[in-house]
């Protein structure tokens, strides 16, 4: 019999006909409080969305609010065959320096001069190219200067097809970071690459360099310079043709058959040098080793 009460009772908490009640409420009590979680959750995503509204009205679509950045930019390198920033190659082996060249010819693609001419402007040397809004009234998109394929030189592609890799003689791409506001340089200094040997740890105390295996370097642009023309950048929706700048680093009579060990790195009167702590900040490693014996 008691097994039948409790039945009975769960079967009256379910549904009381007598009351009229489903689940302990009346029909009007259960209307009530679904109208009460509804104007509740209303007022909640109303709010959500006023504040995302609000906070909206402050950004800019151009330009982000804050920057939190290194006070030096990284560089990077091309071609980078993989994450190590090793470049390995034989010369008598053609499928092995090929694929440089090609990442090289994809790289440089949209610098072809026909295609800058199309997208870019002329723009004054050796001074920053500083377009400012007026007021309220956005100067976008932003005008970009010309950066032609031919002012890499030998290391264009276009005269040396294969970018001096099956001669010994490589050749090496060197870009920086974009920062958006970035002015590289004060009193008409430009910033400049160099390429040099890296310091690299051998033993538990002792530490070594390929000086003696680099070689001559020639550099194009001369001097390899980031001309201030295509400073500031202004960020990617601003200034949508935007060309970063490019230096490209000839290696003329690098050791042949062993692990040269090199670095580049950024020079500028108002760049801080970088720490060891990061390894990236104004410079960039890599290891190059061009085999001539099969």
């Amino acid at each position: 019999m008691a097994k039948d009460g409790e039945k009975g009772e769960w079967k009256e908490f379910i549904w009381n006909p007598r009351t009229r009640e489903f689940l302990g409420r009346t029909a009007s009590s259960w209307g009530l409080i679904l109208l009460f979680y509804l104007i509740f959750y209303i007022f909640l995503a109303g709010l959500f969305a006023l504040t995302m509204y609000v906070m909206l009205q402050t950004l800019d679509d151009h330009k982000p609010t804050w920057q939190d950045r290194l006070s030096t930019p990284g560089m990077v390198i091309r071609p980078k065959a993989d994450e190590s920033f090793e470049i390995v190659y034989n010369i008598h082996n053609t499928e092995s320096w090929d694929m440089y060249a090609q990442a090289l010819d994809k790289f440089l693609a949209p610098y072809n001069n026909s295609i800058q001419a199309q997208k870019n402007d002329e723009c004054h040397p050796d001074q920053y190219f500083v377009q400012e809004d007026s007021g309220d009234v956005k100067n976008n998109p932003k005008r970009s200067c010309q950066f032609n394929r031919t002012f890499l030189g030998d290391c264009s592609g276009i005269d040396e097809r294969y970018y001096g890799y099956q001669q010994g003689k490589p050749c090496i791409i060197i870009k920086l970071n974009r920062v958006i506001g970035l002015l590289p340089g004060k009193n008409g200094q430009a910033p400049y690459v160099t390429c040099g040997a890296k310091r690299y740890k051998v033993g538990k105390d002792e530490w070594k360099e390929d000086s003696d295996k680099i070689g001559e370097l020639v550099y194009f642009p001369p001097n390899g310079t980031f001309n201030l023309m295509y400073y500031p950048y202004y960020g990617k929706k601003a200034q949508v043709n935007y060309s970063q700048p490019l230096v490209a680093v000839k290696f003329m009579n690098i050791t042949a058959n062993q692990d040269v060990n090199i670095e580049c790195k950024i020079n500028a009167n108002n760049i801080p040098i970088g720490s060891e702590r990061d390894k990236f900040a104004g410079r960039v490693s890599f290891k190059l080793r061009i085999n001539t014996v099969n």
